[in-house]
């Protein structure tokens, strides 16, 4: 039935914003950019080492429910397998983005952290 992920949609609030975050700070790169009246959005395509994020812009885009309040169903985050999460955390720190410490998985024994995107997305580096 299913062999690979074919893509990964996240809504965002702002187009600015989502292109600094995911285009300069995490190096994907825009394939390419659809505006859709129709759905009152714009549709921006964005790929790294093969995967594809399609980011839909959406300014009046319900908040995501999250932290302390609780947290909605549906999918909680996306993780990214990187070398050396203490090094990528740093330098994601040193532009801004809020992170969290890192720490080691308590099942596979591996470090990890979680970092967020301008919308408060939660996402994850695992090693």
């Amino acid at each position: 039935m299913t062999q690979l992920v074919h893509h990964i949609a996240i809504i965002c609030s702002d187009r600015e914003q989502a292109v600094d975050f995911y285009v300069n700070k995490l190096g994907f790169k825009i394939r390419d950019e659809h505006l859709r009246p129709e759905k009152d959005d714009i549709l921006l395509n964005v790929v790294k080492d093969g995967l594809v994020l399609e980011l839909f812009i959406k300014p009046n885009a319900p908040k995501r429910v999250s932290g302390k309040t609780g947290e909605a169903r549906g999918l909680r985050h996306l993780a990214f397998k990187c070398r050396d999460v203490a090094q990528e955390i740093a330098r994601l720190k040193s532009l801004g983005v809020k992170c969290e410490n890192v720490r080691v998985d308590d099942f596979d024994g591996k470090k990890m952290a979680f970092f967020f995107d301008p919308d408060g997305l939660p996402l994850e580096l695992h090693e």
